[in-house]
C-alpha cells in the first residue's frame, strides 16, 4: 500500500466472502479500510491477512437494527470516506410460510434498508471526496425466487435503487451495481441452501471482485461478472416468467 492519501473505504460484511476479497484488492489500490462485521474473530482474521493490518480499522455493529447503523455512522464522523462497499447480506432458504418472520424481515433490513441508510448518510462525504459506492446485488434480483422470496425481493430492490442512484449521481460519484450469480463465498452455508444448486454457473470471488473494480475504473455501471454469470443473466432475460417460475420452484425447493 502506497499511502493513506486516498482516504478510507467502508466495507460492510467484511468478515468473509466477497468482503474479504474487496479488502485485499482495495488495500492494494492504496485505500485505508474500515472493516465492518458482526463476528470479531473473523474480522480479526481478515485484518490479519492484509498487507498492513495496523493501518485499517475494524468496527462491529448489527445492521438489522437502526441503533446499530447509527452507532456505525457515529464512528465514521471524523473519517475521510471516499468509498462505500455495501456488501453485507444474507438470505433464508426456506418456504416463506415455515420460516420465522423476524429472519425474513432481517433479510430486508440488512440487504436493502441498511445500504440505503448508509449511502444516504455518507453521500455528503462521498460527493465532497469524489468517491464511489459499490452495491453488491445479485442475479437473484432479476427473477422471483421461490423459497428465497425475501432475498430475491431485497436484491431486486437493491438493483433498482442502485441503478436509479447511479443515474442521479452521474458526474458526482461513481456507482457500481454488482450482480453476481453463484460463487463459493459461504453464502450457501449461512442461508441453509443445499450444495450443488447452480454450481455449474459458479464463478470465483476473485473474478467477481476484479470485474467490479474494473467497472468502477471505467466510471461505474451495472456489472454482471464473468461469462458464466453473463450466460445465466441472458437466460433469465429470454425465458418467460411463466416458464421460469415453475422451473425455479422445482429446482429451489428445499
Amino acid at each position: 500500500m502506497t499511502s493513506n492519501h486516498k482516504g478510507s473505504v467502508l466495507i460492510t460484511g467484511a468478515s468473509g466472502g466477497f468482503g474479504l476479497y474487496f479488502a485485499k484488492y482495495l488495500e492494494k489500490q492504496g485505500y485505508r479500510l474500515i472493516l465492518h462485521g458482526r463476528d470479531s474473530a473473523r474480522l480479526k482474521l481478515v485484518q490479519d491477512v492484509l498487507i498492513y493490518p495496523e493501518k485499517h480499522r475494524v468496527l462491529m455493529c448489527e445492521l438489522s437494527a437502526r441503533k446499530g447503523i447509527d452507532q456505525l455512522l457515529e464512528c465514521l464522523i471524523h473519517e475521510k470516506i471516499v468509498g462505500l462497499v455495501n456488501n453485507a447480506g444474507f438470505g433464508v432458504w426456506s418456504s416463506f410460510e415455515m420460516s420465522e418472520s423476524v429472519a425474513q424481515l432481517d433479510v430486508l433490513r440488512v440487504d436493502l434498508l441498511a445500504p440505503i441508510t448508509l449511502s444516504h448518510a455518507l453521500l455528503p462525504k462521498l460527493k465532497k471526496n469524489k468517491g464511489f459506492i459499490i452495491n453488491v446485488s445479485s442475479l437473484a434480483g432479476e427473477m422471483p425466487m421461490p423459497y428465497m422470496s425475501t432475498y430475491g425481493s431485497a436484491k431486486a430492490g437493491m438493483t433498482f435503487w442502485s441503478e436509479a442512484l447511479r443515474m442521479e449521481l452521474q458526474g458526482k460519484i461513481k456507482v457500481v451495481t454488482l450482480a453476481p450469480g453463484p460463487s463459493p463465498t459461504g453464502f450457501r452455508h449461512v442461508s441453509g441452501a443445499p450444495k450443488g444448486k447452480g454450481s455449474w454457473f459458479s464463478t470465483s470471488p476473485e473474478k467477481v471482485i476484479e470485474a467490479a473494480l474494473d467497472c468502477l475504473l471505467n466510471g461505474g455501471g451495472y456489472c454482471v461478472p464473468g461469462w458464466r454469470h453473463q450466460l445465466l443473466w441472458g437466460m433469465q432475460k429470454i425465458t418467460p416468467r411463466c416458464v421460469a417460475l415453475p422451473l425455479l420452484k422445482y429446482y429451489l425447493k428445499p
